[in-house]
C-alpha cells in the first residue's frame, strides 16, 4: 500500500473510531502515530516526534490565549454580566412582538464579545433567558431555539477561541481574523433577530406579550453594562491600537473581569477556585485535541495526502467557487456529528491546501482570513445542525421539559438565516475583508 493510500485509508478509520465514542484527540492520536509507523516502516521516525511535536506544539506562545479567554469567560459568567447584558437588551425591545427572543440573541451577542466560546455563551444566557422566556408567554420551540442560534455567537464575535486555532493552523494574524469577524457577526445577530421577527409573524401564539419599560428602567439598565463596553473597549481596542497583543488583551481582558465578579460580590475564593479549574479542566480537554491533530497532521504530511489533494483538484479545472460549495457542504454535514475546533483541527490541514492552490482572485492572505470566516460561519451552524448540534443539546438540557423534536423544528428558520448569510459572505468577499483594509 503506498503512502497516499495509508493516507486516504485514515480519514474513514478516524471517523469510525470517533462514531465508537474514543475522544477525538485521542482517535487523531493514535491514527497519526499508527498511520506514521505504515508509512515509514519504522518506529524511529514516530519516537522522534513524540519527543519533539508536543513540545513545539505547547511551547508557541499564540496558544496562551486560549485559557486567558476561557478564564475571561468563567469570570464573566461570574459576575452577572449574561443578566445584566439580558436585562438591557429587554427594556430597550422586549416590549416589541418577539422582542425578549430578541433581546436574548442580543445578549448572547455581548456576552460572546468577552466569552469567545459557543457552548459557554448558549449555556449561561440559557440560565439567565428561559424563565424569562417562559414567564412572557413564549412558546418552548421558538425559547430553546433562538437561545441555541444565539448562542452561536460566541465563537463568532471576537474574542474566539476556535479562530485562535484556526490561525494558528494557517500562520495567519489572529488580531486580523478578530477584525474580519465583526461585520459577519453583527450580520448573524441581526439575521437571527430578523428571524424572530418573521417566525413570530407567521406564528403569532409563539410570542407573548410584555410592557414597555420606563426611560428610568432602561437608563439604569444601561449604566448596568458599562464593565462589558469598557472591558470589550479596552481588549479590541488596546489590540489595534497596537498597545499590546492579542494574548496580552486577554490577560487585561480576564483581569477585568475578574476584578468586576469580585466587586458585584460574585467572586469568593469557592468561585475563584472554581473558576480556575473549570478552565485548566478545558484548556487541557483543548490541548489535548491540539496535540493529537498535530500527530495527525505530521503524519498527513508524510503521506503526501494535502499536497497530492491539491494537485488532483486542480488537474479536474473544476471552477474554484464549485470546490468553496463543496467544501462548505462537508463542513454541513460534519457540524452533524462533530463539535467545531475538532472540524477546524481535522479539516484545515487538507481542505486549505486545496483551495489554496485555487484562484478566488483574493492576495493568499486575505483570501485566507475569508475562507476562515466562512469556514467558521459553516462550523457554527454546524453547533444548530439536528442530529447532533452541541448548543442544542447545552439548551434542552437547561429545558427538560421540552422535548427535542420542537427544538429542532424551531431552529429549523435559524439555520436557514445562516445559510442567507453564508452566500452573501461567499458572493462578496469584501464585506467580510473591508475593515481590515480599511485599518491595514
Amino acid at each position: 500500500m503506498s503512502s497516499l493510500e495509508i493516507g486516504l485509508w485514515s480519514i474513514p478509520i478516524l471517523l469510525l473510531l470517533i462514531f465508537l465514542r474514543i475522544p477525538i484527540g485521542l482517535a487523531m492520536f493514535l491514527t497519526g502515530i499508527v498511520g506514521t509507523w505504515l508509512v515509514t516502516g519504522t518506529w524511529v521516525p514516530v519516537l522522534a516526534q513524540l519527543k519533539s511535536v508536543i513540545y513545539d506544539t505547547f511551547s508557541s506562545y499564540s496558544l496562551s490565549i486560549v485559557p486567558l479567554f476561557l478564564l475571561m469567560g468563567q469570570f464573566a459568567t461570574r459576575g452577572g454580566m449574561s443578566r445584566a447584558l439580558f436585562r438591557a437588551a429587554e427594556t430597550m425591545v422586549g416590549h416589541r412582538r418577539g422582542g425578549v427572543a430578541m433581546a436574548a440573541v442580543a445578549a448572547c451577542g455581548g456576552f460572546g464579545a468577552i466569552c469567545g466560546s459557543s457552548l459557554a455563551t448558549a449555556a449561561t444566557m440559557g440560565q439567565v433567558a428561559l424563565p424569562e422566556l417562559k414567564r412572557c408567554g413564549y412558546s418552548d420551540s421558538l425559547s430553546t431555539a433562538c437561545l441555541a442560534a444565539g448562542g452561536t455567537l460566541g465563537i463568532l464575535i471576537p474574542p474566539s477561541v476556535v479562530l485562535v486555532i484556526y490561525a494558528i493552523l494557517t500562520e495567519q494574524n489572529i488580531a486580523k481574523l478578530f477584525l474580519a469577524a465583526f461585520v459577519p457577526g453583527f450580520l448573524a445577530a441581526l439575521g437571527y433577530m430578523l428571524t424572530v421577527s418573521l417566525y413570530v409573524r407567521f406564528d403569532p401564539k409563539s410570542a407573548g406579550a410584555q410592557e414597555k419599560a420606563s426611560w428610568a428602567e432602561r437608563r439604569e439598565a444601561l449604566v448596568s453594562v458599562w464593565p462589558v463596553l469598557v472591558i470589550f473597549i479596552l481588549v479590541i481596542g488596546g489590540i489595534y491600537a497596537g498597545i499590546f497583543t492579542p494574548t496580552e488583551g486577554a490577560a487585561v481582558g480576564a483581569a477585568g473581569t475578574g476584578l468586576v465578579a469580585l466587586f458585584n460580590g460574585g467572586l469568593d475564593w469557592k468561585a475563584f477556585r472554581e473558576s480556575i479549574l473549570s478552565t485548566a479542566s478545558s484548556t487541557g480537554m483543548i490541548f489535548f485535541i491540539v496535540l493529537g491533530a498535530s500527530v495527525f497532521n505530521s503524519f498527513l504530511a508524510f503521506s503526501q495526502l494535502p499536497q497530492q489533494s491539491a494537485q488532483y483538484v486542480a488537474e479536474l479545472g473544476w471552477s474554484p467557487w464549485f470546490v468553496l460549495i463543496l467544501i462548505l457542504i462537508c463542513y454541513l454535514v460534519f457540524g452533524c456529528i462533530m463539535d467545531s475546533l475538532s472540524m477546524i483541527l481535522l479539516t484545515i490541514p487538507i481542505f486549505f491546501p486545496i483551495v489554496s492552490a485555487l484562484d478566488y482572485g483574493l492576495p493568499l492572505e486575505e483570501f485566507a482570513i475569508w475562507f476562515g470566516i466562512i469556514v467558521l460561519i459553516v462550523v457554527e451552524v454546524g453547533l444548530i445542525t439536528p442530529p447532533v448540534g452541541m448548543n442544542l443539546f447545552v439548551i434542552n438540557s437547561m429545558a427538560r421539559h421540552v422535548p427535542l423534536g420542537q427544538t429542532f423544528r424551531g431552529v429549523a428558520p435559524f439555520i436557514a438565516s445562516d445559510i442567507v448569510r453564508v452566500a452573501i459572505l461567499v458572493m462578496f468577499p469584501s464585506i467580510t475583508l473591508f475593515m481590515i483594509r480599511w485599518l491595514y
